[in-house]
């Protein structure tokens, strides 16, 4: 992403801050994994989104007094020998090059003057990115920061800025529409390279190791997510990582993965029989997760609300699965659908965002239909990731084979 684009997004977050208030955001820290090794560092999306820099350890200073900002980030200090050991450090001029934030200090310099900054200025609020996905969660940086401030400033109210990221986010840009494009494409190429190789006998992690090659070709280093690859009975795992299954005769191969590309996630889930033909039951349930997503495609607009997009999958699917005699009332369709069908994406692949309210142009979000027949041993997924528009939708992984003929044709070359 260009600088202008982490210049924007601070200058909208700043937006919902009141004046004579502080703002801190850490980028985080690479937690230990066992003995002297660490975890792969992963940052934090919201500090990533306003500053662009992808470093642990780094902390955003932001004084907002008389509508005037002061922002400084503070880096680690170049260490020659540190860095021999762990890599190169963020100097100050790269900093400032992608962030747009002129004043670089370091971190040991931190403690002081936020200090300062806090005491002399009157400082009334202290704005902090404050989320736990669960009530036990352990206290992250945020949380300790914000209870050593409440300990020794008592005075300063602090407040959570996480629902302003979360309303700006849900809104793309056209430079991160531009990079989700991308970062599509790059899947579909991984996606046609798994179903081209595909075979009996095949093991789930040999496919795994082709949906890796293909993002590394593209420069893709890691992807946007855990991929779920699996075969068979392992497909009514919904989150299944053991790739250790190997694909029999008749089985459906199911894909739910995702590149990352500018720090953009897509999320695609294809199915195909590993031998290259789908059989009779599984060609009737596939078309029904078909057809009820080229409806929605054709249905999804704005104005609509969110919510009723799950429900119309849920709805649309129901007919079709009774129709086959597969579910008598529609009370009976979790039976046989198991998950939700309309996650954001993102910079998360279940992007922190706002969630409800009315589509509006420029959102992305997943038309996810899954089918799992245990009484006929198939299950799979199917799911495309939505842009509204200004009068309907855009399918933007329509371009990855998902007809019946075009996953044959595809693996017939």
């Amino acid at each position: 992403m260009e600088q202008t684009y982490y210049v924007g997004n601070r200058q909208r977050l700043y937006q919902g801050m009141e004046d004579n208030s502080v703002l801190v955001l850490f980028s985080g820290h690479t937690p230990r994994q066992s003995a002297d090794q660490t975890y792969t560092f992963f940052c934090n999306r919201n500090f990533l989104y306003a500053t662009g820099c992808d470093e642990e350890s780094i902390i955003l200073l932001v004084e907002k007094r008389d509508e005037t900002i002061r922002e400084t980030l503070y880096l680690q200090r170049p260490d020659p020998l540190a860095e021999r050991f762990s890599g190169k450090r963020l100097k100050a001029d790269e900093a400032i090059a992608i962030s747009g934030i002129e004043r670089i200090a370091f971190l040991d310099q931190f403690q002081r003057e936020f200090h300062l900054c806090v005491s002399r200025s009157q400082i009334e609020r202290l704005y902090l990115d404050l989320t736990r996905l669960t009530p036990t969660e352990p206290a992250n940086e945020e949380h300790r920061f914000a209870h050593s401030c409440q300990r020794d400033y008592p005075a300063m109210a602090v407040k959570n800025i996480h629902l302003r990221f979360c309303q700006l986010r849900k809104i793309k840009q056209p430079c991160e529409i531009a990079a989700m494009r991308q970062s599509i494409r790059v899947t579909g190429e991984a996606i046609l390279a798994m179903m081209r190789a595909s075979r009996p006998g095949m093991w789930e992690y040999q496919y795994k190791a082709i949906f890796d090659h293909v993002l590394t070709d593209h420069g893709v280093l890691e992807p946007g997510f855990r991929p779920i690859i699996s075969a068979g009975q392992n497909n009514f795992y919904i989150h299944y990582y053991a790739y250790s299954g190997q694909a029999q005769e008749g089985d459906l191969i199911l894909n739910d993965v995702g590149a990352r590309w500018k720090g953009m996630v897509n999320d695609v889930s294809r199915a195909w029989p590993c031998s290259g033909k789908f059989t009779e039951r599984q060609r009737l349930l596939y078309e029904c997760a078909l057809r009820t997503s080229d409806h929605m495609f054709d249905i999804i607009k704005p104005g609509m609300q969110h919510a009723d997009v799950d429900r119309l999958i849920r709805e649309y699917n129901y007919e079709l699965l009774h129709q086959l005699g597969l579910v008598d009332s529609y009370d009976e369709v979790g039976k046989l659908m198991w998950h939700g069908g309309a996650h954001h994406v993102g910079l998360d692949v279940h992007d922190d965002v706002v969630r409800g309210g009315k589509l509006e142009p420029d959102m992305i979000f997943c038309v996810d239909i899954g089918i799992y027949c245990e009484e006929w041993g198939i299950g799979f997924r199917l799911e495309d990731n939505c842009l509204i528009t200004e009068d309907g939708c855009e399918n933007l992984s329509r371009g990855i084979p998902s007809t019946i003929d075009e996953i044959e044709a595809a693996m017939a070359k």
